[in-house]
């Protein structure tokens, strides 16, 4: 067995050869979920309660987002760009839930999965930002240097790719995206069938003033799909945000 080093050169050159083997963006497109609103072309789709939280509509091409908070949105954001044609990754998560995303209605041939990208899932991450529209890395509690987020943030902008980072701290990304569990619909006194989960969301860009607001998260008609609910109470912005950091 080789050194290390050499296993993690193997591994990335396995990478890029299949990034190679991937469609050009746009090639085999399909029309998007109802789940997904029509977003601008400079940004990626997004699930269509949070449209309204984002300055633009969607998560920006070329963007650094940092998210902290409940990995569902995640999964609602891989769907939304996998179920619209465009092809994704998800670093370090391996408790994803596949079937979950896929009734969000994502489309798993276009989503890959590395669970344990190793001891530099960054490196991983900006192999990937090479031929994909979205790339989520958890960044295990990892602090990332800010040289290093500099030279991803522009990676990633000369490739009209999305990185989301989480699970650690990033310097200097475009967009904050908050979220907390407000609360479950569907089970009382202990017992019953989980029927709805609702989040706060606070989204922060560098500048622009916070936007709020609640999601929640339901089955219809074999699918999961995301939805804003009516506010009824005032909303903080989860500390996380408040307080500018990433972890």
């Amino acid at each position: 067995m080789g050194s290390a080093e050499e296993r993690k050169l193997e591994r990335l050159e396995d990478l890029r050869r299949r990034m190679a083997a991937i469609p050009a963006r746009g090639a085999g497109a399909v029309a998007r979920p109802p789940a997904a609103r029509p977003v601008r072309p400079e940004s990626l789709p997004v699930p269509s309660a949070l449209v309204d939280l984002l300055p633009d509509g969607g998560v920006p091409r070329g963007s650094v987002v940092a998210y902290t908070g409940a990995s569902s949105l995640l999964a609602g954001l891989l769907a939304a760009v996998t179920g619209s044609g465009g092809h994704a990754a998800a670093i370090g998560l391996p408790r994803l839930g596949l079937l979950a995303t896929a009734e969000m209605g994502a489309h798993l041939s276009r989503l890959y999965v590395v669970p344990d990208p190793g001891p530099d899932p960054v490196e991983i991450a900006s192999v990937l930002l090479d031929g994909l529209d979205l790339v989520v890395l958890n960044l295990g509690g990892r602090s990332v240097p800010a040289a290093r987020t500099r030279v991803l943030a522009a990676r990633a902008r000369s490739k009209a790719a999305t990185l989301v980072v989480t699970g650690g701290a990033w310097i200097g990304p475009t967009l904050r995206i908050a979220t907390e569990i407000d609360g479950y619909d569907g089970i009382g006194r202990g017992t019953g069938r989980l029927r709805t989960v609702r989040l706060n969301v606070c989204v922060r860009g560098r500048a622009t003033p916070p936007r709020t607001g609640r999601l929640a998260l339901t089955p219809h008609d074999g699918r999961v799909e995301w939805h804003a609910p009516e506010p009824d109470s005032t909303f903080a912005p989860p500390p996380e945000v408040a307080h500018h950091a990433v972890s």
